[in-house]
């Protein structure tokens, strides 16, 4: 296992948090807005710390900051400024700070390119974008994101390989920040974009930034095979954070056909079996099924 990963979780298996948008709207905040978990960080940024409370009250270990569809293009586009835009990744780690007490570490959430789009395209990929388009957009608030010093990055959510080599290029550039980096598969072998996740999950951990690396915001019912196809070309530790099934509508700005919160203790049994270090909850977890998780894990 990697060290900086023994480092920053020493000895145990890691609950990961679950949907930050799952746990804002539980609280009554609506997030079906482009900038989505963005504007109620604009909006009340105490409102960000207390869902992260609750994760942390839950039992989770580590919290993934509102960061996710922050970016300076997405910003503009929603008639504010770049500049707003920094602060509001700033403002995330803070948040999110805020919430971590005791040995509760915190990632900084770099969401893909598509999250920006609003239109579902972090579960498709292929944006069309040049290998240096991508990393002008990710340098800009990856650069950021590393001012605020969080504990380390959750590159996530990432549909397709071509990203991904991308946001390696820029992850080299910050040596010193340790990063997980978690794919968002269409099904049991292959990332959003169609890629194998074995290419994945291979450039992922081509960069010596890459501590961890895994799925999220993936139907559950998936995740079994994909950790064995993970396992079979990489030691790192694999950290997954399934949604709670379904297919992402951009004209509702919901999941259809969800499956109930939580997942079965012989489910998360079987994906520890087959190498899961990390364990969390995407869209459609909320605390409760952290509390949940948090209590088989330490059992």
């Amino acid at each position: 296992m990697s060290d900086v990963w023994a480092d920053l979780f020493p000895t145990r298996a890691v609950v990961v948090d679950g949907g930050l948008s799952t746990q804002l709207e539980a609280r009554g905040h609506d997030v079906n807005d482009r900038l989505w978990t963005g504007r109620v960080l604009l909006d009340d940024p105490s409102a960000i710390t207390r869902a992260h409370r609750d994760f942390v009250d839950a039992g989770a270990h580590v919290v993934i900051s509102a960061s996710y569809q922050v970016s300076r293009p997405g910003f503009v586009a929603e008639g504010l400024s770049e500049g707003d835009a920094d602060e509001a990744l700033l403002a995330s780690i803070a948040a999110a700070r805020e919430a971590a007490t005791g040995d509760v570490r915190v990632a900084a959430s770099v969401g893909p390119y598509g999250a920006i789009l609003h239109d579902g395209s972090e579960y498709r990929g292929r944006y069309g974008l040049t290998h240096e388009q991508l990393v002008d957009f990710h340098s800009a608030r990856l650069a950021v994101l590393v001012e605020g010093a969080p504990d380390l990055l959750a590159v996530e959510t990432i549909p397709d390989v071509d990203e991904a080599r991308a946001l390696v290029d820029v992850l080299n550039g910050h040596p010193g920040m340790p990063a997980w980096m978690t794919f968002s598969a269409a099904d049991e072998a292959r990332t959003c974009a169609g890629q194998p996740i074995e290419e994945a999950v291979t450039v992922a951990a081509s960069s010596p930034s890459v501590v961890a690396v895994g799925v999220n915001c993936t139907d559950p019912r998936h995740i079994t095979p994909l950790l064995h196809r993970m396992r079979a070309v990489t030691e790192l530790p694999l950290v997954i954070y399934p949604n709670a099934g379904g297919s992402w509508n951009p004209s509702t700005g919901a999941w259809d056909d969800a499956l109930a919160e939580g997942f079965s203790p012989a489910l998360v049994e079987v994906w520890q079996q087959g190498g899961a270090v990390a364990v969390g909850g995407c869209c459609g977890t909320g605390a409760g099924a952290i509390a949940d998780l948090a209590r088989q894990l330490r059992g």
